[in-house]
């Protein structure tokens, strides 16, 4: 994993590894079938991330798990420099998706009253409805048969989200939370064993920033970003860590 998360290809950790490419690809198919991740480089990255994290908390200065501990590790975390550099990343890349965002609405605002109200009311949830990653663009030894996402707006303004992940190997794995873009973190249900909580803030119309975590640590950033034709999806993720993060971008295709 920590050659993969290097950049390695699984031809090279073989070589360095003196072992055969199937003997590599059957260990990363085993490693995302038990924790329910899409790709191996993303595995990868979350198992690296979680070490840097790990090397941060002292356990046997830890009290009982009262109100008050379980507070106080939190805010020593907002002090380490990974998590600094990775939420100045989070807010560059979300300031200047406001800014497109921005310029996008004011370039194609309507002329007529009625007209104009209709195209608001679709602005404030271009990202409401289905999406299939573009899975073409991954990397063969590790790309999956399908992952789809689905978000849902409630009248309460509380966002459903579900995601499917369908492994090379068919193996399925799901996620689904629903939750209000005030960036308190709520409980994810499913069967992905590397996420138990989600967070949501849309800094506009056409973005939404998700933070995922596990056992109350940060485990990455999304930024979700629709084109001006509604009919593309970004997903910009940033790992958390101790390093500056490489933003790492995938691609998505309205399904309706």
């Amino acid at each position: 994993m920590r050659l993969l998360a290097a950049g390695h290809t699984v031809k090279s950790i073989a070589v360095r590894l003196e072992r055969s490419e199937p003997s590599i690809n059957e260990r990363l198919r085993d490693a995302r079938r038990k924790t329910g991740v899409g790709s191996s480089r993303e595995l990868a990255r979350l198992l690296d991330a979680q070490k840097n994290w790990d090397k941060k908390i002292d356990l046997s200065t830890q009290r009982s798990k009262t109100d008050e501990d379980l507070q106080r590790p939190g805010k020593r975390r907002l002090k380490s420099k990974g998590t600094i550099i990775m939420l100045i990343a989070i807010f560059a890349a979300a300031a200047g998706l406001m800014f497109a965002a921005s310029d996008s609405m004011h370039q194609t605002a309507a002329p007529q009253a009625p007209q104009a109200a209709h195209s608001s009311a679709h602005q404030r949830m271009p990202l409401a409805g289905s999406w299939s990653l573009d899975v073409g663009r991954i990397p063969a030894e590790e790309r999956p048969r399908r992952v789809t996402v689905q978000f849902r707006v409630s009248q309460d303004q509380t966002w459903t989200t579900k995601v499917e992940i369908v492994g090379p190997d068919g193996t399925s794995q799901h996620a689904e939370s629903t939750a209000a873009l005030d960036g308190v973190p709520v409980p994810v249900s499913g069967n992905m064993e590397a996420i138990d909580s989600v967070s949501l803030r849309q800094p506009a119309p056409n973005t939404l920033v998700m933070t995922l975590g596990k056992n109350g640590v940060p485990v990455s950033t999304r930024v979700y970003a629709v084109a001006s034709d509604e009919k593309s999806m970004t997903e910009t993720i940033i790992w958390a860590g101790n390093s500056i993060p490489t933003l790492e971008t995938t691609y998505f295709n309205r399904i309706n």
